[in-house]
């Protein structure tokens, strides 16, 4: 029994069901920390395969070529930075009051009939730089305006929004999910982007505009005179910075990604500016230099001090660190699970039956975040499970890119009770929950079928 669990492709195969059914009853039932849960069952399932202790956790006197840390050290190695930097840029157009001066115009340009697409792009756009639920925090106020100067439902000016932040939450770097899904799959940022990009907006179209027009128009919420009022006497940015200053400043670390991913293609190889696109280009020093422009332009300049944006960055910084502990778990698993020999083992089960590994990817991706709710879970995970067995298959870097952007669209399906995000939406736009999930859930679904139809027709294509 133990050498078919070890060394046949049937026995790797139960083993890694074992491991994955024993982490979702952890997460889902137990309800530990999903960071200890990935550790735990990463440990048992490394045992269970006959690994030797000194390979899982290495000796008292050396541990760094161990799994454990290996695991750990090599994603973290690569996101943390990303992570951290791109948190303090989104903190700092929040302070600003970016957000509003890119509402205002949006409204303005678009005119009232068109407001609920300007709330969408004003998510689409600010969500870029910021997590999904500080964007709310910070838009929702302009979408009860928004909402009681139109006269019309209050769903019909939050959806849209609420598309957008999700889109660029799943897609875009330098959000956790894709940032992590790129190190563990071993894909270019810039590629992450284009992809993200060019899957995401359709999804935006039809989930943001479409489906949003639709459902806002069936569901009448209206806005509470608190909110209003709360909005009112809220603090007030006397001197807000230009719309120009704030998209450049968001537009800085993409722009620069871009060029690196490209520059490295197009350029001769060895030359000086090639050197300089890959130097700029590195998501790290881009986002570096994104976030020195936004302390100077929309911090030092605006009569905030060193101190003040200290205080700010490390306010920001407390949720990230939950997040990379749960990345960093899920790498360390990965690692189990191609010591193994499991990854290869679904590889060859996948070209077996046949099953596009895209649609596997999005399917396990959907199974995660409906099982526990996390997105960020929810594409670390499946591209943990995955891992190993792409790295079998010879994808170009455009390929595992729409690889991605199916593992990040499964994520975002079927937002429901046990997803924070949910309770997040109802309570800040008014919503009862049967009318969330007839809007909220829905939406969410909707861009998640979206984004994936995109990626899965791409793929057969590049």
């Amino acid at each position: 029994m133990i050498h078919w669990l070890q060394h046949t492709t049937g026995g790797l195969l139960t083993l890694a069901a074992v491991s994955i059914a024993v982490l979702l009853v952890l997460i889902i039932k137990v309800k530990v920390e999903p960071f200890i849960a990935l550790i735990v069952v990463g440990l048992l399932t490394a045992l269970a395969a006959g690994l030797p202790v000194g390979t899982i956790v290495g000796s008292a006197q050396k541990a760094s070529d161990s799994l454990l840390e290996k695991g750990f050290g090599g994603i973290l190695g690569h996101i943390t930075a990303i992570i951290g930097l791109g948190t303090i840029l989104g903190s700092i157009l929040e302070r600003s009051g970016g957000a509003k001066v890119l509402t205002g115009a949006l409204l303005r340009s678009f005119g009232e009939k068109r407001a609920p697409l300007a709330m969408g792009l004003a998510g689409f756009i600010f969500g870029i730089p910021v997590f999904f639920d500080i964007g709310i925090f910070v838009l929702a106020p302009l979408v009860y305006v928004a909402a009681k100067q139109g006269g019309r439902s209050l769903v019909l000016y939050a959806m849209p929004l609420l598309a957008g932040l999700s889109i660029t939450h799943a897609f875009l770097p330098p959000h956790p999910g894709p940032v992590a899904a790129a190190g563990l799959l071993h894909v270019e940022l810039g590629w992450i982007i284009l992809m993200g990009l060019v899957c995401g907006i359709p999804a935006f179209l039809v989930g943001g505009v479409a489906f949003s027009s639709w459902i806002g128009k069936r569901i009448q919420v209206e806005v509470p005179q608190e909110m209003i009022v709360a909005e009112d006497e809220g603090e007030k940015e006397e001197n807000p910075p230009s719309l120009a200053l704030v998209s450049s400043i968001i537009a800085v670390p993409l722009v620069l990604i871009l060029a690196g991913t490209f520059g490295s293609i197009w350029l001769p190889k060895g030359s000086f500016l090639a050197g300089v696109a890959a130097f700029i280009g590195t998501p790290a020093v881009a986002l570096t230099i994104a976030v020195l422009v936004a302390s100077w332009l929309l911090g030092l300049r605006r009569g905030l001090g060193g101190k003040d944006l200290n205080a700010l960055a490390a306010k920001a910084l407390r949720p990230v660190a939950m997040i990379l502990l749960v990345v960093g778990a899920g790498a360390f698993f990965g690692a189990v699970l191609q010591a193994t020999g499991i990854g290869t083992a679904v590889a060859k089960s996948l070209g077996d039956a046949g099953l596009p590994v895209i649609f596997a990817a999005y399917i396990i991706s959907c199974g995660m975040r409906l099982a526990q709710g996390s997105a960020t879970v929810a594409i670390v995970t499946t591209s943990t499970i995955l891992g190993p067995a792409v790295a079998q298959l010879g994808y170009s870097q455009v390929q595992l890119a729409l690889l991605v952007v199916a593992i990040s669209a499964g994520s975002i399906i079927a937002s429901h009770v046990n997803d924070g995000g949910f309770w997040i939406v109802s309570r800040y736009f008014n919503l009862t929950v049967p009318e969330t999930i007839k809007s909220w859930t829905a939406l969410e679904t909707v861009l998640s079928v979206s984004g994936f139809a995109v990626a899965a027709l791409l793929m057969l294509v590049v």
